[in-house]
């Protein structure tokens, strides 16, 4: 398993070190790539392998985790009507329905179920706290992009490590990938409103 780990990681250089309109067929640098095109990943075909409970415990995470991402994302288009927000959101609507078909599969119980609301007493301060930031204007709205990905890569990064479970590194795999993405549109559109 160890070495199935190590070529997933290799993979996921090779994809970093691409530039980023190859890694999804598109040059837009607008936040409309579609970083999930393959996404439901988790619809994969490798045999359901048991889950830990570290393992667990990061997918429900992560699960979380992308519907913060996808409902600020959300709230930030109704506020300032920028299509990078409602491109991205779309993005994270696809990275919430993989992780949630692994949530499915395993059999867990879903903690994500209503919007603005999370079960992870952290990820509810996080989301209050981006939210308040995000309404202030657009530029800081788009650092909250910035915040959400960097966020994202960081846990996605910790939940890779831990686990040898193919269906879920794939899905992980195709998440970071997104997440890369998300973050380089981001911080275009930041240095694009900060020069004008």
């Amino acid at each position: 398993m160890k070495l199935v780990k190590v070529l997933f990681m290799m993979c996921l250089i090779v994809i970093a070190a691409m530039p980023i309109g190859a890694q999804n067929g598109q040059a837009s640098g607008n936040g409309s790539r579609n970083s999930c095109a393959n996404c439901p990943l988790a619809q994969t075909a490798f045999a359901v392998q048991p889950l830990s409970a570290e393992e667990t415990n990061h997918l429900l995470y992560i699960r979380e985790e992308e519907k913060l991402a996808l409902d600020i994302y959300q709230a930030l288009y109704s506020k300032w009507k920028i299509r990078i927000f409602s491109n991205i959101a779309a993005s994270e609507q696809r990275h919430f329905d993989a992780v949630g078909t692994l949530i499915t599969r395993y059999g867990l119980p879903d903690p994500a179920l209503t919007a603005g609301f999370f079960t992870n007493p952290d990820l509810q301060k996080l989301y209050d706290v981006l939210f308040a930031k995000g309404d202030d204007s657009l530029l800081y709205g788009l650092q909250v992009g910035v915040t959400v990905e960097e966020t994202d890569i960081e846990d996605l990064k910790a939940a890779i490590a831990v686990t040898d479970n193919r269906n879920v590194l794939m899905v992980y795999g195709n998440l970071l990938n997104g997440s890369l993405n998300h973050l380089s549109a981001f911080k275009s559109h930041i240095e694009a409103v900060s020069s004008n």
